[in-house]
């Protein structure tokens, strides 16, 4: 055990799907798993392992944030012998063109965080998605009929930010959408010599300030999971 996850070895899976929010991750669990165990509550951050199409799989919530993120992703990692974590969360679009619940692959994240910091690095590191994750959700989404978009994402540190203008620098550079854990993952997977991949569905528009509900973001973005699943399974299968 962890002081932040209770589980046994062997109770979670090669490779986890990580949500931010812990009632997606039992939202996925009850809907998408077959013969699902819960291997974690504390905290109130809820983990479970079970099979789907046949493939062992583990989903868990990461929390908001990097440091939160940064924290779970290590102890997966480097305690529980974890291969791959696959992140589904919501994004703010940015980019001209996109439109509220469409589908953004992070293939980098760029970010305002000082988490970069650590690695005592002599420039600026750029965080990037494992390719065969990468590659295998975009086949898995393409067989689904399911547009997506593949690029940038920015991992903000603040929600609530000061800098008023701080998004349309952001925008003038590509970048896709804005989120809170990309980055952190997949410097975590880099260090460690992991895999990481974000899938991300689109919740708000930062410049026309169009959202979905709450409810919405928790239980109906189910596109962005079966991506996750499939090129999951056929990751652990194949």
């Amino acid at each position: 055990m962890t002081p932040h996850i209770e589980a046994k070895k062997g109770d979670i899976a090669k490779t986890v799907i990580m949500p931010g929010d812990p009632l997606r991750a039992k939202f996925i669990a009850e809907n998408f798993l077959e013969e699902a165990v819960q291997f974690n509550g504390v905290r109130g951050m809820l983990g479970y392992t079970g099979r789907y199409k046949g493939a062992e799989l583990s989903v868990m919530g990461s929390g908001m944030g990097i440091p939160s993120m940064g924290i779970y992703a290590y102890e997966l990692f480097s305690f529980y012998d974890v291969d791959a974590i696959i992140r589904v969360g919501t994004a703010g679009g940015i980019a001209d063109g996109l439109a509220l619940r469409d589908i953004v692959i992070a293939m980098g994240a760029s970010t305002n965080s000082a988490f970069m910091g650590q690695y005592c690095l002599a420039g600026q590191f750029a965080p990037l998605a494992d390719f065969g994750l990468l590659s295998n959700a975009v086949k898995y989404a393409e067989a689904a009929g399911v547009a997506c978009k593949v690029g940038n994402v920015l991992t903000s540190d603040t929600f609530y930010g000061d800098d008023k203008g701080a998004m349309e620098g952001w925008r003038k550079m590509g970048v896709l959408a804005v989120e809170m854990e990309a980055a952190g993952l997949y410097a975590t997977a880099a260090r460690l010599g992991k895999k990481a991949l974000t899938i991300l569905t689109i919740s708000d528009m930062v410049f026309t300030h169009e959202a979905t509900s709450a409810q919405e973001r928790q239980e109906s973005f189910t596109k962005m999971m079966e991506i996750a699943l499939d090129s999951a399974a056929n990751s652990t299968t194949g």
